[in-house]
């Protein structure tokens, strides 16, 4: 709901509650893609606007049919984006469910309770179809439960989302955390619905360089509104830049703009439903 407030006689825009839309892929073979992940993970085979989809309990993966090898994301990629997640009630027992019905995995089972402040803590990376890295982490839920994404300055990018979308952003101290030799901190992390969305110091990779997320295989991410037409005004207002105007599309209305870091976020008006 997008709330209007009055100061000093005049209207200011206020943020909208925004909520998580989907995640867009970009796929040599979307029909392969979304059994992959129907098979996988906790998440059903669906189609929206025509085309291979999954329905992730109250979000979306949404796959487009590319031409040619697509730039796989990771921790080599310079896409801000870098992962998507599920959770895991027994991260052992999965993986070794995983292992045995032939998942690759990029990275191994591995115990990162010290850096989690939670003893028992686990992840593993899924290498998936297209080059699309899958993070399985112990929570106390096996569903799609992250998005990972890189930042030159997470805090700010942080006040971005904030500012746009009103969701409550997440800060940890402002100095630099080291954890075995790799940048974790500063970090920034924000929740939209399911969603937790957590944003990591570009320096993780060892290098600063970004390059749009528009071609690789996680080509943008979508949040919803109410009123698309106000947030893309506000947008405008601050200079923010539009990169597909307002239009319908794949059965609903929404726009493109470039996000913190030039991750290309689409705000689709209408929250998203199973079709």
């Amino acid at each position: 709901m997008l709330t209007l407030l009055w100061m000093a006689g005049g209207l200011l825009w206020a943020q909208p509650k925004a909520h998580f839309h989907h995640v867009h892929l970009n796929s040599a073979d979307p029909a392969a893609a979304a059994a992959f992940y129907a098979a996988k993970f906790d998440c059903e085979r669906a189609a929206y606007g025509g085309k291979p989809a999954v329905w992730a309990q109250q979000s979306w993966l949404l796959f487009e049919k590319v031409k040619g090898p697509v730039v796989p994301g990771g921790v080599e990629s310079d896409s801000p984006v870098w992962h998507i997640g599920w959770g895991a009630e027994d991260m052992p027992a999965e993986y070794r469910k995983q292992v045995e019905s032939g998942t690759r995995f990029q990275t191994p089972l591995t115990d990162i309770s010290d850096l989690a402040n939670f003893r028992g803590f686990y992840y593993a990376y899924v290498d998936g179809p297209d080059g699309a890295l899958v993070e399985l982490n112990t929570a106390k839920h096996h569903h799609f439960g992250h998005l990972h994404l890189f930042s030159r300055d997470p805090h700010g990018a942080a006040d971005w989302y904030a500012k746009y979308f009103g969701v409550a952003a997440r800060k940890s101290k402002p100095e630099v955390r080291m954890y075995r030799d790799v940048h974790v901190g500063p970090s920034a992390s924000f929740t939209m619905d399911n969603v937790n969305v957590i944003i990591y110091p570009g320096a993780y990779r060892k290098h600063e360089r970004f390059r749009t997320s528009q071609g690789t295989v996680f080509d943008h991410v979508a949040f919803s509104v109410d009123r698309l037409d106000e947030v893309l005004a506000a947008m405008r207002r601050d200079g923010v830049k539009v990169l597909r105007k307002a239009g319908k599309r794949e059965g609903h209305r929404s726009a493109i703009v470039e996000g913190p870091d030039l991750l290309a976020v689409e705000i689709v008006e209408g929250r998203a439903v199973r079709q």
